[in-house]
């Protein structure tokens, strides 16, 4: 990002010093943004939303402060003060299922994480994969996860915009005839049609890719929380890109989005609607997962991650291996992973290549790939590790059990401030 960042005086100022980014270990140091935080302090959240924070925002998309000499690669943006002060921020239900006698919560639209991950977790209910060889298990929950984002793909946006058929998707009449289309003897070969939830309320058309479009290097973050009082908190904020749009908001000392990428900028449904194209006040689809896990209707598993697309299958390969497999939390968060988003080859790590299971599930017919290069840029190496999750599990004798990746792209942290019985 050093070429790109460098085409913005705000931005290069703060991330180049002497041109070039800080060396690794480094103190960097953000006065402007102190200033911003102080200022949101003494005023409120007003501040940003239509305030002074909010007009220089506004100023830096409508004009993008460019560095001398730089050529114009970002278009002034159409945002206005209005724009800001008439955003609200939504307050959804989550949504829920029942997993082995377990309650599981998730994020409801415009993610499309929890219904995904609910609709996954619904279909293997009918499969008892603690009994099932690890090749038939993994074989399940990868065609379980091909089925959900066939459905993913055909209906679920901001359901402002589009009906949403959430309930439908996540009712288990409609996953049980889902689970039917698994072949214990055979991985499907290609994209798989989605089903119908609602009889007759779009017939999309499955979409033929070679593998899963490798995810924009992605600036995502998660983490999960909770307290001696029983608040469980699972958190996941994103700019989109590395960087998100590159432009740092000149005196304020934070970078700008580019979340509206998350946008179909085509139709990818054959003849039928696309729930994901843009319009106007519009939230793009994201694939965010916080998610939270209740036994006997108290906190068990809090768990999430960054990772574009394979957010969503990182959390439900997670749930799987801790609920079904007995792994420990921190086994289930290290495990190598595969991510399947109904294409014809499956993202996987070089780990899960390795793993014993794999040359039967390429028996089966499933084909592996490992995505190592930026789609940015083919020539630019990237670490081909999937997610960097975190998550808290709640233990029978009141204790919390904090666990983080290990190695997986940098490691995550995890902890338990003050511990007490």
């Amino acid at each position: 990002n050093t070429q790109r960042f460098a085409e913005f005086g705000s931005t290069a100022a703060l991330f180049l010093p002497g041109g070039r980014p800080p060396a690794v270990g480094s103190t960097q140091r953000n006065p402007d943004l102190a200033k911003t935080y102080r200022e949101i302090g003494r005023r409120g959240i007003g501040a940003l939303y239509g305030g002074s924070i909010g007009a220089d925002l506004v100023k830096a998309v409508q004009h993008p402060p460019l560095a001398p000499g730089a050529i114009p690669v970002a278009r002034p943006g159409p945002m206005t003060l209005s724009d800001l002060r008439t955003y609200r921020a939504l307050d959804a239900n989550p949504t829920h299922v029942n997993y082995r006698g377990l309650d599981v919560y998730g994020m409801a639209p415009s993610s499309s994480g929890g219904i995904t991950d609910g609709e996954a977790l619904n279909i293997l209910t009918n499969f008892d994969l603690s009994t099932m060889s690890r090749v038939q298990a993994l074989h399940h929950y990868l065609e379980a996860s091909r089925l959900a984002f066939a459905d993913r793909n055909c209906y679920l946006g901001d359901s402002h915009y589009v009906d949403v058929p959430e309930q439908p998707l996540l009712s288990k009449s409609f996953d049980r005839q889902r689970a039917y289309l698994i072949d214990p003897a055979k991985a499907s070969t290609g994209p798989v049609a989605p089903g119908d939830p609602v009889a007759g309320a779009r017939a999309c058309t499955p979409v033929g890719v070679a593998a899963p479009a490798p995810d924009r290097e992605h600036h995502t973050n998660h983490f999960v929380v909770a307290d001696g009082a029983g608040n469980v908190v699972s958190y996941t904020n994103t700019i989109e890109e590395v960087g998100g749009s590159g432009i740092v908001v000149p005196g304020r000392g934070f970078l700008l989005n580019n979340e509206l990428t998350d946008f179909n900028f085509a139709p990818t449904q054959g003849s039928a609607p696309d729930p994901n194209l843009p319009e106007a006040g519009k939230r793009p689809r994201s694939s965010m997962s916080p998610t939270i896990v209740l036994k006997d209707n108290q906190p068990f598993l809090a768990v999430g991650s960054p990772g574009g697309a394979t957010i969503i299958t990182t959390v439900l390969q997670i749930l799987v291996n801790r609920i079904d497999f007995g792994m420990s939390l921190p086994e289930a968060i290290a495990a190598p992973r595969a991510s399947q988003r109904d294409a014809t080859t499956t993202q996987a790590e070089p780990a899960f290549i390795a793993a014993s299971a794999t040359p039967g599930l390429e028996a089966l017919g499933h084909k592996f790939a490992i995505s190592d290069t930026s789609p940015l840029d083919p020539t630019i190496k990237i670490s081909s590790e999937i997610g960097v999750a975190s998550g808290l599990e709640f233990l029978p004798d009141g204790t919390v059990l904090a666990a983080g990746e290990p190695t997986r792209n940098g490691g995550s942290a995890a902890g338990v401030v003050r511990p007490t019985r």
